[in-house]
């Protein structure tokens, strides 16, 4: 009898993975481009230890990564910027014939079981990320079959079923998905060292402006465009920073307006979980933000200013409490609270009409800022509330007291 062996489907004792790559150069260095699927990537690059730092790159955060691997699993639609490597020296490029040698197979020792040669410049968390999510759907799918075992009543064993459904749909997803690599041919670990500071001083974070225009996981952020159509926030929203500075035209930034939306939602100090993210209604939010909006732009004559284009808002600021972001922020939280109770928004805009002449900075000591409950959350002749999340609730609870009318 006759035997041929196809000697190339045998991988027992092989200590590395072959991807087709792009080979360029970048600052002088060679560079592999590459699609590694996402279930190699703790095969070919180190996953980081949140208990240890690695002495080439900084801590890494646990929980940011966890956040990464369930943001995967939760958008189908994810998108993620392309990871960045070192090799040390250890990789071998196989030019395609053809390609005048910038395509080829690259072969990638595992970063376990032999030396590796990869180590990591950017996407430490993405990495770690990816190896937890897998780890905890495979765990949770495991789960349910040892529960399975158990089910006897039919209902339970539908439920239990769906679930192990889901999970397992989400954990093929994922293991059938890849994600970018660049290598950086680099044996000088000194320069090695200086590629991962270049990458983080010229990496522009995105502001928390910017978030709320463009993260439409977040109703807050996602009802933004609407509600700055209002008379009082058109054209007077800053839409690149977060700070106002007294010299900014406009009268409050995107993450103000977020911050807003969210206080007459669920409150000043209020969250919006992913489960009652669910119960919101888009336009429900808008209307009620903007009935807020009208209640102030009613009650306070500035805020008309503003809205009508009589006042230009760097104007109101160092003159009103309306220009700070706390003071709109404890406004907003107090709408909530009073419509809650179904007050009316006729009745609450009169009652917010009497806070109207309280409204001049710096408070004064003689003022119902500092001589009622209201003092442990202003300092001495403050042009804003203090911003600590308990001092504007506990301010919210005393100015809710107050209705239907302020203290004279």
């Amino acid at each position: 009898m006759s035997l041929t062996v196809d000697v190339e489907r045998i991988t027992a004792g092989r200590r590395a993975d072959t991807y087709l790559a792009v080979r360029s150069v970048q600052g002088g260095r060679t560079v592999y481009s590459t699609r590694v699927p996402l279930l190699d990537l703790d095969k070919i690059l180190p996953v980081p230890d949140p208990d240890h730092t690695d002495p080439d790159n900084r801590r890494v955060d646990a929980r940011h990564a966890k956040s990464f691997g369930e943001y995967l699993t939760a958008h189908e639609a994810w998108v993620a910027p392309t990871l960045l490597a070192r090799d040390n020296g250890s990789c071998t490029f196989h030019p395609v014939d053809g390609s005048d040698g910038t395509v080829g197979y690259l072969d990638i020792p595992w970063s376990t079981g032999t030396v590796g040669a990869l180590s990591t410049i950017d996407g430490q968390h993405r990495i770690l990320g990816v190896r937890t999510e897998i780890q905890r759907l495979t765990n949770e799918i495991d789960k349910l079959d040892r529960e399975l075992d158990r089910a006897r009543a039919e209902n339970r064993i539908r439920t239990l079923t769906g679930k192990r459904e889901d999970l397992k749909a989400a954990l093929e997803r994922i293991q059938q998905e890849a994600i970018g690599l660049d290598i950086y041919v680099e044996p000088d670990p000194v320069a090695a060292r200086q590629m991962f500071v270049d990458v983080a001083d010229n990496a522009k974070g995105i502001s928390t402006a910017l978030r709320a225009r463009f993260d439409g996981s977040k109703i807050a952020n996602r009802t933004l465009d609407r509600v700055v159509d209002h008379a009082l926030l058109h054209n007077n929203v800053d839409l690149e920073q977060d700070r106002m500075t007294r010299n900014n035209t406009n009268f409050i930034g995107a993450k103000h307006v977020a911050d807003l939306t969210r206080a007459v939602a669920v409150g000043v100090s209020g969250r919006i979980s992913k489960k009652r993210e669910a119960t919101l209604s888009d336009e429900a939010v808008v209307e009620s933000v903007h009935n807020f909006l009208d209640c102030i732009s009613t009650a306070f004559t500035d805020l008309a200013a503003i809205a009508d284009g009589t006042l230009r808002p760097d104007e109101l600021r160092g003159r009103s409490l309306l220009a700070s972001v706390g003071m709109l922020r404890v406004l907003a939280g107090t709408y909530h609270e009073l419509n809650a109770k179904d007050i009316a928004d006729d009745d609450i805009a009169s009652f917010f009409a009497t806070l109207d002449p309280h409204m001049t900075t710096p408070v004064a000591d003689d003022g119902i800022w500092r001589r009622t409950e209201a003092s442990r959350n202003f300092e001495p002749e403050a042009s804003a509330p203090v911003m600590r999340t308990q001092n504007l609730q506990h301010l919210v609870s005393v100015v809710t007291s107050w209705y239907p009318a302020a203290p004279r």
